[in-house]
């Protein structure tokens, strides 16, 4: 094993992971999105991962280590921790190459990815819920591996792992007949990311590589700001296939030499993402498998008349979680909002409310209201929808002028946490 400040993932290293991946892998597709490329005035690339059977990117690197052990490492097994899509690749690999396999995942991991790891694992497999973040599955599952004498397959911090995940791009370089401009890859622990940049330094220099994460996990930012690993406290963990508390040791150095630029996404416009590609191109992604595309408003002006590829990372969404991505994407938008509202104790308050105080597009989605007859004004909790931003200040004066309002709830995280 090569230091941390030696080891960068070497183009022969790769070459050989693309041949082995090739057994259980097929290549995906590199499709140009006409929509995008319009919109931005770019050829817009879209690296489908999310098509392989595992449905990511992550059966590159899991099946890339799982192969390269000696047949005493594989008889003893393998252990991992995951939030979701390495672990289906864990889970793949062991049910192929009949190996035992123990899998740790976060009690808040999505019943879909549990579900599906399950599945590809079969009887070789057995998962373990344990931790509300990857990193507490991460220091459970070592402290297993180390007292049962298996070998632990990193989702990210391993090199066969980062040369399995490089060879996203050897294939995108055999499949555009154009030099590539710019790659836009999301990060979580910087697996994905550190591979690109061994593959790319090596075949195509110039293409610009820039990695993206969710605003509320910038771990990789931070860290590169810090100048050294930076482990932070407190994650958003929404978009869980990329939220970590702290990139690898092997992958940040290489990320913080090479990656031309990371950038940050909020969680409510990677959700909005998720509902365009789903309603105008039929693409179900995963919030992680989002942020590529997300990002592109803020390189809008830099990506013109280039070749750009988003790598679409994965599609392991769980259906469930449909109305927390569309209130999200509502909330970034600035168009559902929560208020305090005082009703007076009379009859005929609630109607007035909605008659003169809605404008004729608002719609109410949320209403808790308990009524307290020894108060002149009672409150209730409304969530109310607006067709256009600009409606709000409007609803809030004629809401002040008419005595019903009370509070301005979405700018007050301490109680907003309670509805959201």
């Amino acid at each position: 094993m090569k230091t941390v400040d030696t080891y960068f993932p070497q183009i022969a290293d790769i070459y050989q992971a693309a041949k082995t991946i090739r057994q259980v892998a097929d290549e995906t597709p590199l499709q140009q999105s006409i929509r995008y490329s319009k919109k931005y005035g770019a050829n817009i690339l879209l690296k489908r991962e999310d098509l392989h059977r595992v449905r990511s990117y992550k059966i590159r690197g899991a099946y890339n280590k799982i192969s390269s052990l000696t047949q005493d490492e594989l008889k003893r097994g393998v252990v991992c921790a995951s939030a979701g899509n390495h672990a289906q690749g864990v889970a793949f690999a062991c049910s192929h190459l009949q190996v035992e396999g123990t899998i740790y995942m976060p009690v808040v991991t999505p019943k879909q990815k549990i579900d599906q790891t399950k599945m590809f694992g079969g009887e070789w497999v057995s998962v373990v819920l344990e931790g509300d973040t990857f990193d507490d599955s991460n220091k459970a599952a070592q402290a297993f591996c180390e007292g049962e004498g298996k070998t632990f397959v990193h989702p990210f911090d391993d090199e066969k792992i980062i040369e399995g995940q490089a060879t996203v791009g050897l294939e995108i370089l055999q499949q555009s007949n154009e030099p590539i401009d710019y790659v836009f890859a999301a990060v979580g622990g910087g697996g994905l990311a550190a591979g690109l940049c061994g593959t790319f330094q090596a075949l195509s220099p110039q293409t610009k590589i820039i990695g993206v994460e969710p605003e509320g996990a910038p771990s990789l930012k931070k860290s590169i700001e810090k100048g050294e690993l930076v482990e932070l406290q407190h994650i958003d963990k929404f978009i869980d296939g990329a939220a970590v508390q702290k990139v690898g040791q092997l992958t940040f150095p290489i990320c913080k030499d090479h990656l031309y630029q990371v950038s940050t996404v909020p969680e409510g416009k990677v959700c909005q993402t998720i509902l365009d590609l789903y309603n105008r191109d039929a693409i179900v992604v995963e919030p992680a498998g989002a942020l590529t595309i997300a990002v592109l408003d803020d390189y809008a002006e830099g990506i013109k008349g280039k070749n750009v590829v988003c790598i679409i990372s994965g599609s392991n969404n769980d259906i469930t979680r449909t109305a927390e991505i569309k209130e999200r994407a509502l909330l970034y938008a600035n168009l559902k909002h929560y208020f305090i509202v005082r009703f007076p104790q009379r009859p005929g308050a609630l109607k007035e409310f909605v008659a003169d105080i809605l404008g004729p597009d608002d719609d109410i989605t949320h209403f808790e209201y308990s009524k307290k007859s020894s108060r002149e004004n009672a409150p209730a909790v409304v969530g109310i929808e607006l067709k256009s931003s600009a409606d709000l200040e409007p609803l809030i004066q004629r809401m002040k002028a008419n005595n019903f309002f009370g509070d301005y709830l979405n700018d007050k995280p301490d109680l907003f946490q309670y509805l959201v």
